[in-house]
């Protein structure tokens, strides 16, 4: 069984309901969420969820977001295969974000860095 699946089948449907009424999610509805590779911790990237993203990224195992810029649901990877596939999903003491360690089938920046965070703030 691949990891998307065993995430998304070990998720109890009445704690997920409940961890969802808890979170804070801004008033555009979202809630930003940081990705972190499970085996080297290395954090690849940020996105934002809304409450049905990460409903869908429960249910399914694969990491979805919610595409500010498009303004609609965006399953990361649909494009490039570069998909990002669940494995826990944590939430902050203060209820407002969210950490998913997953594991990656590939580089997660568009750029083809393996993360999103590859230059320092001095570099061009």
């Amino acid at each position: 069984m691949n990891t998307a699946s065993e995430a998304a089948v070990s998720m109890d449907a009445n704690a997920t309901d409940s961890a969802l009424e808890r979170l804070e999610f801004d008033a555009q509805g979202l809630v930003p969420a940081i990705v972190q590779d499970v085996n080297t911790q290395q954090v690849l990237m940020l996105g934002f969820m809304t409450k049905q993203m990460l409903a869908k990224t429960l249910e399914t195992g694969q990491v979805w977001f919610w595409s500010r810029s498009r303004q609609e649901p965006w399953l990361k990877g649909a494009t490039s295969g570069n998909y990002l596939n669940v494995v826990r999903v944590y939430r902050n003491c203060e209820e407002n974000s969210l950490l998913i360690l997953a594991r990656p089938e590939g580089p997660t920046c568009h750029t083809g860095a393996v993360s999103c965070y590859y230059r320092t703030l001095d570099e061009e």
